[in-house]
């Protein structure tokens, strides 16, 4: 099974990414035919700053190595190194109806939050079916925000297929409830445009004052702690497994416990967690050689596969005269 996804540089990577599809990525290269890249062409939609760009492109990479992204049990490269895949957006452009695009919750949702209106914006979702269906993606992980995405890739597919002949395979959604939504510190869905976040590779200082100012409710030591909808509890769970979340459940709900003890001991489980990776990320990163060169070598196997897909395409629609 060929699982795919991708994640955008526009910033710091955080926990939220790590655990929602990083982690899940890194973990099906081992039984999955593993593709993975990070996706700067849709970077360009938010960010506008070329040495900013280059340098969260040249970050994200390294984070995925550091933290366990082996590029030889995988496909692992950036987006705008297989220019295959903005062909490809055209040819799926023309069978894209504009109501499909007009119900595309994330262009508004962008515009919400101050991004400024373009035809990339608003097109968005055409280029993510592009990465998705030039690379034949069986599965793809997904935050809940990121299923209708998916489910536009599912819809420009069958349409291709009905108006072209068979040329793509129909990809699947794959959502774990338990990690649909992670929240930030303030409660609302963990994100870098929420200045809500808690970096992967923060350092020591800075994270801990960030925890420190989880939201957190008003309820009193000597009574019993609320679970559902606890921004401190649901983070503190990511990092443990199901008899520690048990555990930690029992805590809450018995009078006593102070949320500021809790959050002490979550910076040091989220330091301790990630230590190791950020000794390796900081070797990764002198090196630039070596990313350069693994960036390079993933982007010549994914192009073998995004030509074969592309050249159907091609042919399909009568382009290849």
């Amino acid at each position: 099974m060929r699982v795919l996804s991708g994640i955008q540089p526009s910033g710091s990577l955080h926990i939220g990414n790590y655990f929602g599809m990083m982690k899940r990525m890194i973990d099906y290269q081992e039984n999955h035919e593993l593709f993975c890249f990070i996706v700067n062409f849709h970077a360009l939609t938010s960010t506008f700053d070329a040495e900013r760009l280059r340098k969260q492109t040249y970050d994200a990479v390294c984070d995925f190595l550091a933290l366990g992204l082996d590029p030889e049990k995988s496909v692992f490269w950036v987006q705008s190194d297989v220019p295959e895949v903005t062909e490809a957006t055209w040819y799926l452009s023309n069978i894209t109806g504009m109501g499909l695009l007009e119900r595309c919750h994330s262009y508004k949702d962008k515009l919400a939050k101050g991004i400024p209106a373009s035809h990339g914006l608003f097109s968005y979702p055409v280029l993510m079916a592009a990465d998705i269906l030039l690379y034949g993606a069986n599965r793809v992980p997904v935050g809940k925000d990121q299923k209708q995405h998916v489910e536009v890739a599912r819809d420009i597919a069958i349409r291709f297929n009905n108006v072209y002949g068979e040329t793509f395979i129909i990809p699947e959604p794959d959502i774990e409830s338990e990690l649909a939504t992670i929240p930030g510190i303030d409660g609302q869905k963990m994100s870098k445009s929420y200045g809500n976040t808690i970096g992967i590779f923060t350092d020591e200082a800075s994270l801990k004052q960030i925890i420190m100012s989880i939201k957190t409710d008003s309820t009193p030591v000597n009574e019993p702690k609320p679970i559902e909808g606890n921004v401190l509890f649901s983070l503190y769970s990511l990092f443990l497994d199901q008899a520690g979340k048990e555990e930690l459940k029992d805590r809450f709900l018995t009078p006593g416990l102070k949320y500021g003890d809790v959050k002490k001991e979550l910076f040091s489980t989220i330091w301790e967690y990630f230590a190791p990776y950020r000794e390796k990320r900081e070797q990764i990163a002198k090196d630039p050689d070596l990313v350069h060169s693994i960036m390079k070598s993933g982007a010549e196997k994914a192009r073998k596969v995004a030509v074969e897909y592309l050249s159907k395409m091609r042919h399909n629609v009568g382009i290849d005269y």
